[in-house]
Formats: C-alpha cells, sequence, structure tokens
C-alpha cells in the first residue's frame, strides 16, 4: 500500500516538468504531421561527429550504464509522462543513426517518433527474490551481452522495483557511446532531475574555485613564472605527444593480472560498486591540501597495489599475508582517459534546450590522455596520494588531450573510420584500464519525482578488462567497478580493496595528527 507521502510525491511527479516554448518556434499540427510522416523529421538531419562514427565499429561499441538507486518505488507512468517533455527533447535521444547515401561510409541524424514502450522496460520480477543485490547484478552483467536495436534511437531504461540494502529500486539507463561523452550524458541525466525540497531548482554541482593570484610579486618574478610555466606545459606536452606515439606504435603495459587479452571489448561485464563517506575523502583532502580527484587517484592506486599483490602471493588469506611485498619491481600499468576536449554545457543549458527549445554544445571530441598509475607497497599509505597529486599536476600542465584529439582527428580524415578505430583500439589495448571520477549534486535530488539514494556510472564495450569509476552525491562517494571476470575474477575483492585503502589512509591522516 502506498503511504500519504508517496501518493502526494506521485502526483505531483505526474505533472510533467515545465516546457514552456517559445512562440515562435511552435508549429501546426500540420506541420508536425508533415514532419512525422513515415516516422522521420527529414528536417532536422546532420551527419554524425567522426568521434560518434567511430563509436560504431565492431571493436569499439561502448554502451554506458548509469545505476540510480531510488529511495521510493518507481512508477513507470510517471517516468514516461516525463520523458516526453525533458529527454527526448534531446534531437540525440529521439533520432535514428543511418547511413548517409550521399557520404559513402557516413552515417547521419534523422528525427524519428519514439515509441517509449520500446525504451523503457519494466520487467516481472518475484518479490520474494533471495538476493536482491546479485539479482540486480547478474540483470547488468546479462544486459552487457546485448546491444540496443539500430533501428530505434540507441537508449533504454530499465525500471526495476527490486528493493536492495541501499534503496527500495533501482533505474538502469543504458545509451551508447555515440550519443555522447560520459560526462555530458551524466549532465544531461541530472538536467532530468530537480531538488527535493524544491521541484523548481536543477541540481546544484560543485563548481572549482578559482585560486587567488598573489600580487606580491614584482613584475620580473611575474614574467620569470609565466615563462617556467609555458616552458612547462610545452615539455609536458612533447613528452606525452611521444608517450602517446610510442604506445600506439610499440609500448606496451607490463603484463599484469589486470591486463584483459585480445578480444576482450566482446565479453560481459560484472559492475560492483561500493558507497564510502564523502566526508572521508575530503578530511584526507584538506589535511594533505589536495584535491579529490587526487584522493580517489590516491586510494585506487592503494587498492589496485593491494589486489594485485594478493595474487602474485597466491591468494593467501593467512593473516599478516597481505602485509607481505609479493610484486615485482617495476610495473607499467596506465589508465586511458577518453577526454572530450569540447566544453560541457553544463546542467542548466542542457535543462534550458530541452525546456525551451535551446541551444547547447553537444558532441564527441575524444582526445586521450595516458595516465599512469603506481603500483608498489607503501611503508606510508600517504605516499599514495603523494604520488596521485604528482602526476594528476602534471597532467594539468599538458595540452596532451588536445594535440592527441588532433592526431586522432588526422588519422580519420587521412585514412578514414577503419583505419581511426583501429589506432584507437590499439592505444587501449596497450594500456591496462579505464579511470573517471565524475562530480554530481550537492543536494537530495528525484527523478521525475523520485528521491535517489545513489548514483553508480560505468560502461561496457571498451577494449579494457577493467573500468573504475568514482561518483560523488551528497555526502557520499561511489566507487564503480567494470569488469570481465574472466580477467578481474573477484571485483567484490578489489572494490573491498580500494575501499579498505581509504580507511587505511584516514588512519593515517588522524594519527599523524594532520586533520
Amino acid at each position: 500500500m502506498e503511504s500519504a507521502n508517496e501518493l502526494k510525491w506521485r502526483k505531483q511527479a505526474l505533472k510533467p516538468i515545465d516546457t514552456t516554448r517559445r512562440s515562435s518556434s511552435s508549429k501546426s499540427e500540420e506541420e508536425e504531421e508533415e514532419e512525422n510522416k513515415n516516422g522521420q523529421k527529414t528536417g532536422e538531419e546532420e551527419p554524425l561527429s567522426p568521434s560518434s562514427r567511430l563509436f560504431h565499429e565492431p571493436n569499439f561499441n561502448v554502451y554506458v550504464i548509469a545505476i540510480m538507486g531510488c529511495k521510493t518505488r518507481i512508477y513507470p507512468d510517471v517516468v514516461k509522462a516525463n520523458l516526453g517533455h525533458t529527454l527526448l527533447r534531446h534531437p540525440r535521444f529521439s533520432s535514428l543513426q543511418v547511413m548517409d547515401e550521399r557520404n559513402k561510409g557516413g552515417m547521419k541524424w534523422v528525427r524519428t517518433q519514439v515509441d517509449l514502450e520500446k525504451h523503457v522496460i519494466v520487467p516481472k520480477l518475484d518479490p520474494n527474490i533471495y538476493s536482491p543485490e546479485k539479482f540486480l547484478e547478474d540483470y547488468i552483467y546479462n544486459l552487457s551481452k546485448t546491444s540496443i536495436d539500430e533501428s530505434q534511437p540507441l537508449w533504454d531504461l530499465h525500471l526495476l522495483n527490486l528493493r536492495t540494502s541501499e534503496s527500495e529500486a533501482v533505474g538502469v539507463f543504458r545509451i551508447h557511446h555515440s550519443l555522447g561523452d560520459g560526462t555530458s550524458l551524466m549532465s544531461l541525466l541530472l538536467a532530468c532531475t530537480r531538488q527535493m525540497n524544491d521541484p523548481l531548482a536543477l541540481p546544484t554541482v560543485p563548481i572549482k574555485k578559482k585560486q587567488e593570484k598573489k600580487n606580491d610579486h614584482t613584475w620580473f618574478w611575474r614574467i620569470t613564472s609565466m615563462f617556467w610555466s609555458t616552458f612547462q606545459v610545452f615539455l609536458n606536452t612533447v613528452v606525452d605527444v611521444f608517450m602517446f606515439t610510442a604506445t600506439t606504435l610499440f609500448l606496451k603495459d607490463t603484463q599484469n593480472p589486470l591486463k584483459g587479452p585480445p578480444g576482450v571489448e566482446f565479453t560481459p561485464r560484472r559492475i560492483v560498486y561500493r558507497t564510502v563517506s564523502l566526508d572521508d575523502i575530503k578530511l584526507v583532502k584538506n589535511a594533505m591540501n589536495t584535491t579529490i580527484n587526487d584522493v580517489a587517484l590516491g586510494i585506487t592506486q592503494a587498492g589496485l597495489s593491494r589486489y594485485i599483490n594478493r595474487i602474485y602471493g597466491g591468494n593467501n588469506k593467512a593473516e599478516g599475508a597481505i602485509e607481505i611485498d609479493n610484486l615485482p619491481n617495476k610495473i607499467r600499468l596506465r589508465s586511458t582517459l577518453l577526454i572530450n576536449i569540447r566544453p560541457s554545457a553544463g546542467i542548466q543549458a542542457l535543462a534550458d534546450m530541452m525546456e525551451k527549445d535551446g541551444e547547447a554544445k553537444w558532441g564527441n571530441w575524444i582526445g586521450y590522455v595516458l595516465l599512469p598509475f603506481t603500483i608498489a607497497r607503501r611503508d606510508d599509505p600517504l605516499d599514495y596520494v603523494r604520488d596521485a597529486k604528482a602526476t594528476i599536476d602534471r597532467k594539468k600542465r599538458s595540452l596532451e588531450a588536445i594535440f592527441t584529439f588532433s592526431i586522432a582527428e588526422l588519422a580519420l580524415k587521412l585514412f578514414g573510420v577503419k583505419t581511426a578505430s583501429a589506432l584507437s583500439h590499439r592505444i587501449l589495448s596497450h594500456t591496462t584500464m579505464c579511470f573517471s571520477n565524475l562530480v554530481g549534486p550537492l543536494e537530495e535530488i528525484g527523478f521525475y519525482g523520485h528521491p535517489m539514494a545513489f548514483l553508480a556510472p560505468s560502461s561496457y564495450g571498451q577494449p579494457h578488462a577493467l573500468m573504475i569509476n568514482f561518483q560523488s552525491y551528497m555526502d557520499k562517494m561511489t566507487i564503480v567497478v567494470s569488469a570481465d571476470e574472466g580477467t578481474v575474477p573477484n571485483p567484490h575483492q578489489l572494490c573491498d580493496d580500494i575501499v579498505e585503502s581509504l580507511r587505511l589512509i584516514k588512519h593515517a591522516v588522524v594519527t599523524k595528527g594532520l586533520a
């Protein structure tokens, strides 16, 4: 039975989000009927960007997954009633991707009528499922074995009224990567939400504060500092582009327990997650004068080191065995970050685009950043965070993403999609994993009136056996691991090792009196 509060928010959610449109863009029924003739709006066709085209190659067929835990039961009629007024107003979510006969080998977006019954899947579930968490894992695992029919827009939403330890129900968005990069897609989904304490307000996402420039230096030192910074950027960029080229041609990561075999992009993925306190991460950040991204990378390096060390030690579970250093002297283990160098439109701009027929920058402009991980046993757990900060600070002083994007674009224009796809695949397959950290809302939000408990993004179809994502939400941080079980047979243990690393690093901060 529904409580009085549930009935109240359900009625409120059934009221579609205000989508007041400019009168100048209104169309007559005859115009809309003509546009929708044969199920396609022929007036809004445009070619796919080269980067989007790459994601249609068989070895680069990547899907983004967004798991949304809700604090209440999910009502499909509420979701469907609002999708038509929000997400479907975005051209990419209401368009087919079809071959362009006039542009051999090219593809174009063609607007179409969207049948929500094909996109919103509500499976019938046994109310007495023995292990809801295992069922959810297996559901997503089986989902990663499939792809979406290209005769419809390449996205779907699975609504599971399944009570888990963290939520009363779960929604699983699946979106083909050709629709946009991960950050933009997550921003778009957040633009479909509203604050629970203010149904008209969009989520508030933290914005990095610019450091105040000190004016206590003379003009000579300011010019010297500017020259030195420019030289550092130049030098770092040259080195990074050289390493990118070497990786493309011959430089591979050390063979290690996390590196997948050829063809790993075609295997299904086990996606697991853990939720930790964001305040714990902030405590370490403030004590060590770093960023949340530094801490996230630091605890990931520590967790990976624990996990790999255990494997090299024969998975010895005896007390104290994890403290023995079984790691080889030098392990080259890198993450490939796919960076969209196009500036993100932001949640407000995307909301305006859906509600008011506004415009927002959109599209895949993908550059590559190779991020080296430190895999080693450290006597001082804080060294993992220090190493991470040094790595990230250096990458900030490099134009690697812009130059690698330019190289990829040049290869695409000179040699075509097939060669560019092989190039991208070669870069990823020569590294070990993917890593990302996304910033989420500061306050509780609702997805069409359904209050969210957590948000866990991931993906499948990439030529990596392992992907680790961090996603913040209110006072929580969700750590998401997407793994090929043939390579990483126990992703739960890897998650636990990352969580334990955070505990040890926090403990070190407290015991040293840094907090």
